[in-house]
């Protein structure tokens, strides 16, 4: 399994084209699809990420229609390629490598206790970051990529979860515009730029494709009525903003593949397996990290490579670390706390959870954080309005 790419062909390539051409000065290499160069002359850069939207997906489902039509490149997200990391990389212009956020459930040695980090909650649930008093800019030591940038930042995030302690943390600068459904979407982007006085930049994000895919799978007809949907809103937004000098780009935080109720591994039924285990498995259910008893590692390898072995490859967590999965350069001093022992990475569809004792039955359909290409490659789109 191949890591993602950080050094010319990346999600972080592209936050480095960004950076430098609204001004501020990127630490990793830029974009080799899309250098700053050719962004820098544009008046207005609005940047919308459809959580969910594969690249593999998008050209088989929709191959005519207007995203692939102005599909620029694919690139990789990041290690692994789920939200809660690809995210805070569109947010901070980082990889895991800098940022830590390393998945959904993530142990938090600071807080004592494993988080989910966008909603901001112990697992078992409990105080929010806020009620707890936890001062997110100690704990996360995050820059927001609106600071990094020298013109104007507007965020551009749904109303559910636009002055969430997560998506404030990472604002910097920027003005929020929250919004309500595809046509708020449409609308506050375009109000954002037809209002802009000087030179711009415009985040924008979209969950519903990342939930109904979810939900339903993303090769369900919901899936694929949706990306119709998403299609005539992104048609409506190049007209709205025509003749504005604005750079419209596309992309995504990752892609997804269906699962079937045969492709889950429950820890409950591997006793053997949690008896390794000193806490219960973090990340994702396609990329898990496992935190072991000391005494229990031989014991914990030799199951994996037996009973997990055409499931699951089992890494080393430091070898991932030392490999490049999760980026390059420096290191976030919590990155190996939050990675734990070992990885195991899915193959094929399989999914694996560790459910606490109120958590019900796995029913996701659609799924992401593992390394196919399915999840890993996105599309980068870019309209010239």
């Amino acid at each position: 399994m191949n890591p993602p790419d950080y050094m010319g062909d990346g999600l972080v390539n592209l936050l480095a084209s960004l950076i430098q051409a609204r001004g501020g000065r990127a630490d990793a290499p830029e974009l080799a699809a899309l250098p700053a160069h050719e962004l820098a002359g544009f008046r207005h850069i609005v940047m919308l990420v459809i959580d969910g939207l594969g690249d593999a997906w998008l050209r088989r489902q929709a191959p005519e229609g207007p995203l692939a039509r102005h599909r620029l490149a694919a690139m990789t997200s990041v290690f692994p390629p789920t939200t809660a990391s690809a995210i805070t990389t569109y947010l901070t212009g980082d990889a895991p490598q800098q940022h830590g956020l390393t998945g959904w459930f993530t142990w938090l040695r600071e807080l004592g206790c494993v988080m989910t980090v966008l909603p901001g909650q112990p697992r078992y649930g409990g105080l929010s970051y806020r009620d707890a008093g936890v001062d997110l800019a100690r704990l996360f030591q995050h820059r927001s990529v609106f600071a990094r940038m020298a013109t104007h930042g507007i965020a551009v995030s749904p109303r559910h979860i636009a002055r969430s302690e997560y998506n404030l943390a990472h604002l910097g600068p920027a003005d929020l515009r929250p919004f309500k459904g595809l046509d708020g979407l449409v609308r506050q982007i375009t109000r954002a730029v037809r209002k802009a006085r000087t030179p711009s930049y415009v985040y924008a994000y979209w969950p519903g494709l990342d939930t109904i895919g979810h939900e339903h799978g993303i090769d369900s007809p919901q899936a694929l009525d949706h990306l119709a949907d998403l299609e005539q809103s992104v048609a409506a937004l190049s007209a709205a903003l025509a003749g504005t000098d604005t750079a419209l780009l596309i992309s995504a935080d990752h892609g997804q593949i269906d699962t079937t109720p045969a492709d889950i591994v429950d820890v409950t039924d591997h006793p053997e397996l949690a008896a390794c285990l000193s806490i219960p498995l973090c990340g994702e259910p396609r990329a898990a990290f496992c935190y072991l008893r000391p005494d229990r590692v031989r014991a914990f390898e030799d199951y994996c490579n037996d009973a997990l072995a055409e499931r699951f490859a089992l890494y080393p967590s430091r070898q991932l670390l030392e490999e490049g999965y999760f980026g390059r350069g420096l290191p976030h001093p919590r990155l190996a706390e939050r990675i734990g022992d070992y990885t195991l990475i899915a193959r094929g569809r399989s999914v694996i959870r560790d459910p606490l004792l109120f958590e019900g039955p796995f029913r996701q359909v659609g799924v992401h954080g593992g390394l196919s290409d399915a999840e890993l490659w996105v599309p980068l789109c870019l309209l010239r309005c």
